[in-house]
């Protein structure tokens, strides 16, 4: 809508959600650990599973893909309960066993301390760029999960070119500090928060814009729908993006083109000078012909027609941001 597009003329800042945003929200599970001698890691693994089915989460359905494609003989059974928990993760009965399955504040909520040692070792993996989805069963830590994505071939060159026209890109991410720094880096991008909660996310873009800095949000996911609702525009990820997202944004991405972010961002400046140009040309020409008529110079037949010419004048102006590139 043109709306949009008025108040994307303003963004000074982009603030983007990380997984199925800057990465193709396709990852694969790269390891399974299990803590508890009692489930080897393959039960682990299936367990969790069994336990995302019915998550709405990029990473649920990354787990649940993984599994089916290495164990395409298993099948997985529905959870007896489950609740979705925004920004944490997900609670879920499987096989009369309470399982949790999230970050880190979802575990210490519910009263689930981790080891030192095990920690050390899922933040192992997380220095490599993996993000880490930790396991609690019957009230004990059970182990993790980690899974690596892939960043979007185009996301490098599209946070290069909104720099160069002065928009600067902030990441807010639910991962932790390690995989937020490491893609944050490999971006290019200065302003990172990581182990954001969805009112984290609202919070952090609420101080930009009190700061007289207007924000556009980019996200794929339900955690994401306030955010694309409170910033000065949303954009959701139109392939990739949960139905709730797309609904909740002004703009949607049809095929998750993130590179195409700079020409949106540069066609909506463009429209407005455009605008601009219009509003002047047509009250410069409206007063001149005041001024003419006034003075009896211009009789009311060739006032019409002047009026008449500045209108189409206006329109072609306008007409020509169909061919902008």
């Amino acid at each position: 809508e043109g709306d949009a597009l008025e108040r994307l003329a303003d963004v000074a800042r982009v603030t983007f959600d990380k997984t199925g945003t800057l990465t193709y929200g396709k990852p694969k599970v790269l390891a399974v650990h299990s803590t508890l001698p009692e489930i080897q890691d393959e039960k682990l693994y299936y367990m969790v599973a069994c336990a995302e089915q019915r998550s709405e989460h990029p990473l649920g359905k990354a787990i649940i893909k993984s599994f089916r494609t290495d164990h395409a003989d298993y099948r997985l059974n529905e959870p007896e309960s489950f609740t979705m928990l925004p920004g944490k993760g997900v609670a879920a009965s499987i096989e009369g066993m309470q399982l949790l399955a999230g970050n880190t504040d979802l575990l210490m909520s519910r009263g689930v301390t981790i080891a030192q040692e095990q920690e050390e070792l899922a933040q192992e993996y997380a220095k490599k760029g993996c993000t880490i989805t930790y396991v609690a069963i019957g009230q004990k830590f059970a182990g993790f999960i980690a899974l690596s994505d892939t960043i979007r071939e185009s996301a490098a060159s599209m946070i290069s070119e909104l720099q160069k026209i002065n928009v600067t890109p902030v990441l807010l991410t639910g991962d932790n500090d390690n995989a937020a720094q490491q893609i944050a880096q490999m971006l290019g991008i200065r302003d990172v928060h990581s182990k954001c909660l969805p009112e984290d996310k609202l919070r952090y873009i609420k101080e930009y814009q009190e700061n007289g800095e207007p924000v556009c949000m980019i996200g794929d996911g339900i955690n994401d729908a306030p955010a694309l609702k409170t910033a000065q525009v949303g954009i959701a990820m139109g392939g990739i993006g949960s139905d709730i997202a797309v609904e909740a944004a002004d703009i949607a991405l049809v095929h998750d083109e993130i590179g195409r972010l700079p020409q949106l961002m540069r066609l909506a400046r463009k429209m407005m000078s455009t605008i601009n140009l219009n509003i002047a040309f047509s009250l410069g020409l409206n007063f001149l012909a005041i001024i003419l008529a006034i003075t009896g110079i211009m009789n009311p037949v060739v006032g019409a027609l002047v009026h008449n010419a500045g209108s189409v004048a206006v329109i072609i102006n306008s007409a020509l941001l169909l061919n902008w590139q």
